[in-house]
């Protein structure tokens, strides 16, 4: 579905990925992990069009990305959710699920799609008139999720869910994640949090200095003496 070669990229002259590549497949859950300054976020950038590399290719359904807008990319299928808070925080819990039909300039997926997101998350219908900036990190994270029902994308592009989030919030943000690839979406995850990311992958890439340092399926690189070693914290 997905297909990254050889990009290089970064902010200006200064360039932090030096020609990574990787692949993601249809409906699975792909884990992109590494320590600090690897370069993984960089990468979902350079993925949805913020940056631009300075070489390489992607592909997306055998498609070039390179040279098209956020926008355009969006209405390809790909959905991006930064790292923090997605959310217009003064808009309602409506008006931000609104927003993500309007974003693909499709007024019926509103319609459609509210009522299967108040069925997965009932309590965004108990507080669809309350600010977004009123609720809390797990109501804010279903509030993200929901707007993913509405703009029914193939891949989605997830930076750091469990960002700031309580273990338990955690936990559930990775129930739904669940639950969406369950019903056919794909993932391309980065995350701090490697154990609970490798419990859910397919595959995973591991990003070091910029460079594709080791690739494979999550439960082996989980239970990989060095790779536990380098970036779970095992001895």
């Amino acid at each position: 579905m997905l297909e990254g070669r050889n990009v290089v990229s970064g902010y200006g002259k200064i360039e932090i990925l030096h020609g990574v590549s990787l692949a993601v497949r249809e409906q699975q859950l792909v884990a992109l992990i590494g320590p600090n300054g690897a370069g993984k976020s960089t990468l979902l950038k350079t993925i949805f069009g913020y940056l631009k590399p300075a070489e390489g290719e992607i592909l997306f359904e055998e498609e070039r990305l390179v040279g098209l807008r956020p926008d355009q990319i969006l209405r390809k299928g790909i959905v991006y959710i930064p790292q923090g808070r997605s959310t217009f925080p003064e808009f309602s819990v409506k008006e931000n699920l609104k927003i993500a039909a309007y974003a693909i300039k499709d007024g019926r997926k509103f319609h459609e799609g509210l009522e299967a997101v108040f069925k997965m998350f009932p309590i965004l219908e108990k507080r669809q008139k309350q600010k977004a900036s009123k609720l809390s990190g797990g109501e804010q994270r279903m509030l993200e999720f929901g707007r993913l029902l509405i703009l029914e994308p193939k891949l989605v592009l997830l930076d750091e869910p469990s960002l700031g989030l309580a273990p338990i919030v955690i936990d559930k943000t990775y129930e739904h994640v669940k639950d969406f690839a369950g019903k056919g979406l794909t993932f391309l995850i980065v995350e701090q949090n490697v154990r609970k990311v490798l419990e859910f992958s397919d595959y995973a890439y591991v990003l070091n200095l910029g460079r594709n340092r080791f690739e494979g399926r999550g439960e082996e690189i989980k239970t990989s003496p060095e790779l536990s070693k380098l970036y779970l914290g095992g001895g």
